[in-house]
């Protein structure tokens, strides 16, 4: 469940990334009330957690490409 919360916000995180960099519209700023509201900062600051959280399924992924190599060996 974790993984798909913290997918869903790096999702998030990234599609805003692409309107600042293509139009330079930060989406989260104005729903919030700008880049240093209490709203937006808390936004960012759960996108960067998921970004470490997500880091993660690098590992853990190769870790279950294993495991089904072992049971099925």
């Amino acid at each position: 469940m974790w993984d798909k919360i913290c997918l869903a916000l790096l999702i998030i995180g990234g599609i805003n990334w692409g309107l600042v960099g293509l139009f330079e519209f930060d989406l989260v700023a104005w729903l919030f009330g700008g880049g240093t509201a209490i709203l937006s900062r808390v936004v960012y600051i759960l996108v960067a957690i998921s970004a470490v959280w997500c880091s993660t399924l690098l590992f853990r992924l190769g870790d279950e490409e294993h495991d089904e190599v072992r049971s099925i060996g």
